[in-house]
């Protein structure tokens, strides 16, 4: 029996082929942090500013989006090998990225 993937691509309305990820097997982290830190870890840590919050479905660092002067999820996702996924923190929202592939996600079902 095969284990159900918590995130799938999202589709591409009108697209003749649509996008694919290699990577969905790697997210871990299945609910957000609610004692985690206030923001994004790495502005938190240096007194910068973040626009947006991403969360790492592999370890759960929660960076700034690339919107932000710092781009921490974008650099935590290129720095770690293997933690190419990062869901939206904020309120309200339900999608993921995967920063490899680049292509959106959203949750499986």
């Amino acid at each position: 029996m095969s284990e159900q993937r918590a995130w799938e691509v999202a589709e591409v309305l009108g697209a003749s082929v649509q996008p694919s990820c290699d990577h969905l097997d790697e997210a871990r982290v299945t609910a957000p942090a609610a004692d985690g830190p206030p923001g994004c870890e790495d502005c938190l840590r240096i007194g910068t500013r973040w626009v947006h919050l991403r969360e790492c479905l592999v370890c759960g660092h929660l960076g700034c989006c690339d919107s932000s002067p710092g781009q921490h999820a974008y650099a935590h996702a290129h720095a770690q090998s293997g933690h190419d996924l990062a869901r939206s923190a904020e309120p309200g929202e339900d999608w993921a990225w995967c920063y490899a592939d680049e292509v959106f996600l959203r949750p499986a079902g």
